[in-house]
């Protein structure tokens, strides 16, 4: 299934819009991954165990929104859009959402 950020997708055109589908993850930090963050904090650098937990939990709202497309019995979601918020003190939440449809390659 394709999925864009963009009203249309190249080379194809939309036959029917379905409805706005999405998915969310929310993930914890682990206390390890603190401790870590907190010593790049004062040295710099990536926080890599961030950026990995954040990977993933993308990845599996971006799963969870394509079933919801399936569902639907899209072929193709489009005006994609990612938000995030914070769940209490130690948890963040990803969701992705966008416009299930149904496309015909174009001639």
């Amino acid at each position: 299934m394709m999925y864009v950020n963009t009203e249309e997708i190249t080379g194809y055109e939309i036959s029917e819009m379905l409805g706005v589908v999405r998915g969310s993850s929310v993930r914890a930090k682990w206390l390890g991954a603190d401790f870590v963050a907190a010593i790049r904090n004062v040295f710099g650098g990536e926080i890599t165990e961030y950026s990995k937990l954040l990977a993933e939990a993308r990845e599996q709202a971006i799963d969870r929104m394509m079933e919801d497309a399936k569902e639907l019995g899209a072929d193709a979601i489009v005006n994609v859009r990612f938000m995030t918020s914070q769940v209490g003190q130690q948890a963040a939440e990803i969701l992705v959402y966008g416009t299930a449809v149904k496309t015909n390659k174009k001639a």
